[in-house]
């Protein structure tokens, strides 16, 4: 019975959920059915919305087709149109060709009977010649062919007689106006140089307040001055004079090492021999600085570029020497002006001409190979520094002691005559002053053991120094009666020559 209940139960759910799964599938089935028919519509409104908007594209793609193949068949109308004219052109032109063709035919046809009465009256000139120079032969007795000869012969004997006496006026007239050209260049070059007068000066002044100062100069006896004299080989004359100390040297690089120590000396107020000793050394280096600087204010100011740096060195050094009482810087810079106008004259690079000019006495400022003559010992260094060969040749030749292969070479030739030989310009005296004090300093130079040596007292005293490790006293006194002996021996002077030779010892220790 119970089991009859619980299969009752079941079978009911069963049926209640058949009609359930019947019901649902029932409402959606409607609920489908709506929304396809919706799509359905929506469907046929897109349709017809497309279908309107490709029938407007349509309509609007053969509309620019349309105006496109109008436009077309209009252009190709109006080329058919210029075709045809060009065409009416053509023929017009053809039936001018053929109507000057005819023309051409025609005056063809008379040139050819010209040409044949012209070569019959050609022929007939021949004959009728011919026999004039039968008849003429018959008469002078010669040929045609000798009178021919005969006639150039005499022609050419005119001819050379006439070549050669126009030749010998070309010549003497060129030679007068090379002459007067020549002339005329070199007077406009020296008149358009300034010149300066030869100096001979071989000493400085240098100015002081009072006499405490020339005091403290001095030293307690002498030594600072002493000190001075040593350190810059120049000789300072302390005399009466007031408010002034006299440096004297034929050196001037000698005399300006020893004014601007002294300058720096009393402005600084501390003046004993080790500082003497620690300015000179300082003063030497901005020296060699400011000749340095000298030498490229001087490329630039005669527009000279790209000198080696040795070389612009060596044009400043020419600041502080002389030749025969002429600054040798000044006659550079004249030289090379002069070479540069000459050669402005004649047609040729000016910037070579006063490069040339410039470079031409380096030679006397350089130390090495003292024995070479300078204006050699000057090309070699040209050539060392990269210089242009025809620079080269022209600094060596200016003296004619190397062979002249540059067309600058005789302006610099001249350049340096015309510099050096002017009035006012050189003074032997000088000269041949400052040669015999440097063959002085040589000779004691040469000696070993000697470490410095000043000629003072307008060469009437020299001063060797000698390092105390490598000269004994007694070797010191020989060394004085050695030097004077060879003096005396092989060098011509006035008067009489001291020889001072000065060894000193120092012992140096250093506190901690």
């Amino acid at each position: 019975m119970f089991l009859y209940y619980i299969l009752a139960a079941v079978a009911g759910a069963a049926l209640a959920l058949a009609i359930y799964i019947l019901v649902s599938r029932a409402a959606s089935k409607g609920r489908a059915d709506a929304i396809i028919e919706k799509a359905n519509l929506e469907a046929e409104n897109l349709k017809q919305q497309k279908i309107l908007q490709a029938k407007e594209k349509f309509l609007q793609l053969k509309g620019e087709h349309e105006s496109f193949v109008n436009k077309k068949n209009n252009e190709l109308r109006e080329r058919e149109n210029g075709i045809k004219s060009r065409e009416g052109q053509l023929n017009q032109q053809a039936n001018e060709l053929n109507r000057r063709q005819h023309d051409l035919d025609s005056q063809k046809g008379q040139v050819n009977a010209l040409k044949n009465k012209l070569d019959a009256k050609l022929e007939e000139c021949d004959r009728i010649t011919a026999q004039v120079n039968k008849e003429l032969e018959s008469i002078a007795g010669m040929t045609a062919e000798e009178a021919r000869k005969m006639l150039v012969d005499n022609m050419k004997a005119e001819a050379r007689t006439e070549a050669q006496a126009y030749i010998n006026d070309t010549m003497d007239e060129a030679r007068l106006n090379a002459a007067k050209e020549a002339k005329r260049i070199v007077i406009n070059t020296i008149q358009r140089t300034a010149t300066e007068t030869a100096i001979e000066n071989a000493v400085t002044t240098f100015p002081i307040e009072n006499d405490e100062v020339k005091g403290r100069i001095i030293g307690r006896e002498g030594r600072n001055i002493r000190a001075l004299e040593a350190a810059t080989g120049v000789e300072i004359v302390v005399d009466d004079t007031p408010d002034a100390i006299l440096l004297s040297a034929f050196d001037p690089v000698r005399r300006e090492v020893a004014r601007l120590s002294l300058h720096q000396l009393v402005i600084d107020g501390r003046i004993h021999p080790a500082r003497i000793e620690e300015v000179v050394a300082k003063v030497s280096k901005q020296l060699e600085d400011e000749i340095l600087e000298t030498g490229k204010r001087t490329c630039i100011d005669m527009g000279i570029h790209g000198l080696n740096l040795e070389l612009v060195r060596l044009i400043g050094r020419m600041k502080y020497r002389s030749s025969y009482g002429q600054n040798l810087l000044q006659h550079s810079r004249e030289v090379a002006n002069i070479c540069a106008i000459m050669a402005s004259e004649l047609g040729l690079n000016p910037k070579i001409a006063r490069r040339a000019g410039l470079l031409h006495d380096i030679g006397k400022v350089s130390d090495a190979e003292p024995e070479l003559p300078h204006a050699i010992l000057g090309a070699k260094l040209a050539e060392q520094y990269k210089e242009r060969p025809e620079i080269c040749n022209a600094v060596g030749a200016h003296h004619e002691e190397m062979e002249m292969t540059s067309i600058y070479a005789p302006l610099v030739l001249v350049g340096d005559a015309i510099s050096g030989a002017r009035p006012g310009a050189r003074r032997e005296v000088i000269e041949s002053y400052i040669k015999r004090l440097k063959g002085m300093e040589d000779l004691a130079a040469s000696y070993p053991g000697v470490t410095k040596s000043y000629a003072i007292q307008a060469g009437r005293e020299l001063r060797v120094i000698v390092g105390a490790d490598e000269v004994t006293d007694e070797q010191a006194a020989r060394l004085s009666t050695d030097i004077a002996q060879r003096i005396q021996d092989e060098m011509t002077y006035p008067g009489q020559v001291k020889i001072t030779v000065i060894r000193e010892t120092r012992s140096v220790a250093i506190a901690k």
